[in-house]
């Protein structure tokens, strides 16, 4: 007889989910714990699994549905069931994102016939490459397909397909708006449309900072720690905002209260292929900047990798975007609602720059501060950026051998 899986709890809050993609289709025998179906959350992307062998007897959502915490979502044939049995499956490790990355096993091409595993994002990738997934072994968990699998394919002529050409491509091309990249769209609009903007720039002198990394790469590498420049920002933020409280904080529109925060949650944006996911560095105050430098990178490692837990996902109070080494002069980025505040770093490089009357050059950035108006003036806000800056300008000031490591 049947046995009807409900879409579990997936974390708290949660009350619903997208079905992003199903990865067995009616027919296809099963077996217990074998991932069934990826679905999105506003809180993460996590894989269903099978809660019994047996067959699938009929899926009841589509792929791009938004189904409620509860809803059936499919039903499998078991023998032996003598009754209908509804069960609501648990979740698998949830992950940041619905990508799956990494790995290091050699897992075998998909039989012939089988649906490949493989992230809406990485099937687009390989459609540009002119990569055929079906030939492919997936380096990721339990055999999924990820983005480097497809570009080792296409660097590869004896494994990848003739290149399309343009003469071949359609002149449109229709993408479904699902899983994260959804879920951006959503949570940016409604920033947008909640929160009042307001952006300010101020030009920062790093180049007390690049001695000073230069001087503790040794160290950080002896711990294989990467040692980045974000993580010396996230460190000289930590003091500016319990002098301004207002910018680690919330607004309850529900209840027009402002909630301040005394704990220092920092979010830090991270381009993954399906889009950006903000892991938090939890408790960035009690940490050491080699501690800081140490979950920046495990945490990108994760998020890339999809294997970001969901309370690795929760509880920012600030974040910090980092347009990378090809950052531009400035952007404007918008807050992570419902926090107030986001802190934009872009690339360093070496500019002119007078010091004491004279030309020289220095190592500069601009660091873009995104507010909400409604709660931060912007006199409030630039007076914390200065706060940053000037710590930034002088870490020997404040990086104590006990701030380090």
């Amino acid at each position: 007889m049947a046995f009807e899986v409900k879409l579990p709890d997936i974390g708290e809050g949660v009350a619903e989910g997208e079905i992003v993609r199903w990865m067995v289709k009616a027919g296809d025998a099963v077996k217990e714990h074998q991932p069934m179906v990826e679905v999105m959350t506003d809180k993460a992307s996590v894989e269903i699994p099978a809660p019994r062998t047996g067959r699938i007897a009929a899926l009841h959502a589509e792929e791009g549905q938004v189904v409620p915490v509860g809803f059936v979502i499919v039903s499998i044939e078991v023998e032996g069931d003598a009754t209908p049995t509804t069960a609501t499956a648990s979740a698998a490790a949830p992950a940041g994102r619905s990508v799956a990355g990494g790995g290091d096993g050699a897992t075998p091409a998909p039989a012939p016939g089988a649906r490949v595993q493989a992230a809406p994002a990485v099937r687009q990738l390989a459609k540009q490459l002119g990569v055929a997934l079906e030939s492919l072994a997936g380096s990721g968990p339990g055999g999924a397909i990820t983005a480097d699998d497809v570009k080792k394919a296409a660097a590869t002529p004896a494994t990848s397909a003739p290149a399309a050409t343009t003469a071949t491509l359609p002149r449109e091309e229709r993408i479904p708006l699902r899983g994260l990249r959804r879920k951006i769209a959503e949570n940016m609009r409604k920033s947008l449309d909640t929160a009042a903007h307001y952006t300010f720039v101020a030009e920062c002198d790093m180049t007390a900072v690049v001695k000073h990394r230069e001087w503790l790469l040794p160290r950080a590498r002896q711990s294989s720690v990467g040692l980045t420049y974000l993580a010396y920002i996230v460190k000289a933020l930590v003091e500016p905002l319990k002098k301004f409280p207002l910018l680690n904080a919330s607004l309850d529109d529900a209840t027009s209260e402002v909630v301040i925060k005394r704990y220092y949650h920092i979010g830090i944006a991270t381009a993954t292929d399906e889009g950006l996911t903000v892991p938090v560095i939890h408790d960035a105050d009690q940490r050491t900047l080699l501690e800081v430098a140490a979950e920046v990178q495990r945490l990108a490692v994760a998020a890339r990798a999809g294997k970001l837990k969901i309370e690795e996902l929760q509880g920012g109070t600030f974040t910090v975007t980092s347009t990378g080494a090809r950052g531009g002069l400035l952007a404007t980025p918008i807050v992570h609602y419902p926090q107030v505040a986001i802190l934009g770093v872009h690339e360093v490089k070496k500019k002119p720059a007078v010091v004491d009357g004279q030309i020289v050059a220095r190592d500069m950035t601009n660091l873009s501060l995104s507010l909400d108006h409604r709660v931060v003036d912007g006199a409030v806000g630039s007076e914390f950026l200065y706060d940053v800056i000037g710590r930034l300008q002088q870490p020997e000031a404040w990086l104590t051998p006990g701030a380090i490591e």
